[in-house]
């Protein structure tokens, strides 16, 4: 890192409808109301978050760039030009962490490369809230992103999923909202009854629903008890059971290993 004083911030928003000062740090929304620059995966969604949070500056006399889902490489050293010239610059997501399942990464690798600043900032991300609620291995991990949408590529990754697991690998995943219930049934369909499934909707909202049950459990649920996911942002996490091992032996391996993977 250089000596200037502008960095490039990655800066957590809102995964829903919440009190900022309930889900956001003081230290966060500090940096958040000096800053002036803005680079945005959309850019109405940035002008809400800025709005939500009390920006003391007009947001019309704001600097905000959309850069989109796929951030253009050969636009990077424009975006990152202010930082370079001593102001700091934040880059937001349309919800949660920039660059943790979301557009962003490779702006901060080339940030990197310019010897810039960078400066995580403190907030919510989803699928950490999801891993952290739903009782399943936080030494390793997977996030996966989105599974196939036809359904027979979907019911092989699932089946893939639980191979990979092995009973110590968590694997996290999403689904546009609209399409929660259809991933939902697919799971309850071809995952073994003995793996566990946890899905938590509405993180960080008055509606937040965390539900984490093996999957013979899960298909014994009914209304209201069984939760409505059609249009609520929402996480899968998904941990197989152990295989079974020769002589009946349990494996050492799932209790030593404490090699988280980020």
């Amino acid at each position: 890192m250089n000596a200037r004083d502008g960095a490039l911030l990655l800066l957590p928003t809102l995964l829903g409808e919440a009190a900022p000062q309930q889900v956001l740090p003081e230290g966060t929304l500090a940096l958040a109301r000096e800053t002036t620059l803005f680079l945005a995966e959309n850019a109405r969604s940035a002008r809400a978050f800025l709005k939500t949070i009390a920006h003391p500056r007009p947001i019309a006399e704001l600097g905000i760039k959309e850069i989109g889902h796929a951030p253009d490489p050969s636009r990077f050293d424009e975006w990152l030009a202010p930082v370079r010239a001593g102001r700091s610059v934040a880059l937001l997501s349309e919800a949660g962490c920039p660059a943790v399942a979301d557009p962003g990464a490779g702006l901060v690798a080339h940030a990197h490369r310019l010897g810039l600043r960078v400066r995580p900032l403190v907030g919510p991300s989803s699928p950490l809230l999801c891993l952290m609620a739903s009782g399943m291995n936080g030494q390793r991990f997977r996030f996966v992103g989105y599974l196939p949408q036809d359904r027979h590529a979907l019911a092989a990754a699932i089946g893939e999923l639980e191979r990979a697991s092995g009973g110590e690998e968590t694997q996290l995943f999403i689904e546009t909202p609209y399409r929660n219930e259809r991933l939902l049934q697919a799971l309850l369909d071809h995952a073994r009854p003995e793996t566990r499934l946890a899905v938590a909707a509405d993180l960080t909202t008055v509606t937040e629903q965390i539900i984490s049950l093996p999957i013979s459990a899960w298909k014994a649920l009914t209304p209201p008890s069984r939760p409505v996911l059609a249009k609520r942002p929402a996480v899968f996490a998904l941990l197989s059971s152990p295989p079974a091992q020769a002589g009946g032996a349990s494996s050492r391996r799932g209790r030593t290993n404490r090699s988280g993977r980020q």
